[in-house]
């Protein structure tokens, strides 16, 4: 058995006990590394709480968007969003791996899961923004087919914005 057979990525709606769970790690994995890099400290939990709650997931719930969980094993693992921009394009969102789960092929799968529903969607084209020190999305990213492009946002922590067009693959 390959472990590509050993994981499932389905929706999940952004308000369950799993996705709280995934996004609260997310979040403080990221929000970790971006405070130890600057300031040279782990997150204060009042700011923590103040971005887990600011972020509802709001845009990612259909008709126009939707929330992924990949679960290895059964266990939940990693996350992944999209949400329509507009009749064409759609962002890729919360693309994470917890790190029990990583070097296992779950984040390509989950990006390709996404993809696919970005095409359910109506959208031709995905984009995503990242932060520099996140080198290992930029990785991913790039070996998935991802071209980085010009900004097509002003989000405070985006450093790095990528694009792809979508369709021509099998996401197994």
């Amino acid at each position: 058995m390959t472990a590509m057979t050993s994981w499932t990525v389905a929706p999940e709606p952004v308000d369950s006990p799993t996705a709280a769970a995934l996004w609260r790690a997310y979040y403080t994995e990221v929000s970790d590394r971006w405070y130890l890099l600057h300031e040279g400290r782990r997150t204060d939990p009042a700011e923590l709480e103040r971005e887990i709650a600011a972020d509802t997931g709001a845009g990612l719930v259909p008709p126009s968007g939707q929330l992924l969980v990949a679960r290895y094993e059964g266990e939940p693992a990693g996350t992944a969003g999209v949400r329509l921009l507009d009749a064409t394009s759609a962002e890729l969102k919360r693309v994470f791996v917890l790190e029990a789960f990583r070097g296992k092929g779950g984040a390509a799968l989950l990006v390709r899961a996404a993809e696919n529903t970005a095409v359910a969607l109506g959208a031709e084209r995905m984009v995503l923004d990242t932060r520099h020190d996140l080198i290992e999305a930029r990785a991913l990213y790039t070996r998935l087919g991802y071209e980085e492009t010009e900004p097509h946002n002003d989000y405070e922590y985006a450093e790095h914005w990528f694009s792809r067009k979508l369709g021509g693959f099998d996401s197994k």
